[in-house]
């Protein structure tokens, strides 16, 4: 697998309907991302709507974002689900179609014990035969990866790093400041405002939502804080502040999701089409969300047409 390192975009999931897949869609939208400048392509995130979607579905993306990123950057493939059964089963085919690695937080409604949920993951990793990253995203699963799990859970080969959304900064300054078993061990940000603070600490980079529709904003943040150019940093931070006035506020992470969706189908990407139960954002909102993208030269009238 390539280095690791940048911004890793939890790609979206596009969708024609309850349980289709936009394949044209995945395509336009993979390409805009890779020439926006990602390091990685993330399948079946939490902005990819993952646990709303098929079974069936998740192997057809998967199977699709392989072949159209074409090994051009690391593909990861998210693995969370209640069953050990069938996240080693996604896992397996992952690895058939040309993932490079796999991506797993907690299982989720039975509120598991940091014993068991260490054996969870050396579950996965006995049988699923690619690099894990920890998915540390307690808001949604209800249970967090311990500092004293990760540190186990480092001894493993195949676990080779974690993507903490939690939002919690001490949380994440606690990660960054554990020493790195190698020099392959990466420590993503998931939260977009702790992207700046995690790489100039150290870390490996953020799986940013946003890169789904202004990618080169979070490429050129993160080159910047690397190179430690305050300026720059500051001016792009103050983008990006602007930019995030699109998340509608009130529905946490679903808000969010679909707000980044919304943004995505006005440039012409996508469609707004969510995966059920959850649903579109409203028209008020989406003309919120609309109002920002051209404030910020990001709207044109032909992508307003082609996004609806």
């Amino acid at each position: 697998m390539k280095k690791l390192e940048g911004i890793v975009v939890p790609l979206l999931t596009p969708l024609r309907g309850r349980d289709e897949l936009d394949v044209a869609a995945l395509d336009r939208l993979i390409e805009h991302v890779i020439a926006g400048g990602v390091s990685g392509v993330f399948v079946l995130g939490t902005t990819g709507e993952a646990p709303a979607l098929s079974y069936r579905l998740r192997r057809e993306l998967i199977q699709r974002a392989c072949r159209q990123v074409n090994r051009r950057v690391p593909v990861l493939v998210g693995l969370t689900d209640t069953s050990v059964a069938e996240a080693v089963s996604l896992g397996r085919y992952s690895e058939q179609q040309g993932a490079d690695a796999v991506v797993s937080s907690t299982p989720y409604y039975f509120p598991v014990e940091q014993e068991e949920l260490a054996s969870y993951v050396q579950a996965l990793t006995n049988d699923v035969p690619l690099p894990l990253i920890l998915y540390n995203i307690p808001q949604m699963t209800k249970i967090s990866f311990a500092i004293d799990t990760v540190r186990r859970l480092m001894d493993l080969d195949r676990v080779i790093g974690i993507k903490d959304s939690s939002g919690d900064v001490d949380y994440l300054n606690e990660l960054l400041s554990m020493p790195k078993k190698s020099a392959g061990w990466v420590v993503f940000a998931g939260h977009e405002h702790l992207l700046v603070n995690c790489v100039q600490r150290g870390g490996t980079g953020g799986v940013t939502g946003g890169a789904n529709v202004w990618p080169e904003l979070y490429v050129k943040l993160d080159r910047a804080a690397r190179a430690g150019d305050q300026t720059v940093v500051a001016k792009l931070n103050a983008d990006l502040a602007r930019f995030a006035q699109i998340y509608v506020s009130g529905q946490g992470i679903n808000g969010i999701v679909k707000s980044i969706k919304c943004a995505a189908a006005l440039r012409g990407l996508c469609q707004e089409s969510m995966a059920q139960p959850l649903a579109s954002l409203s028209k008020a909102e989406r003309e919120k969300v609309s109002s920002v993208l051209k404030e910020l030269a990001l709207l044109s009238n032909k992508e307003v047409h082609a996004g609806r």
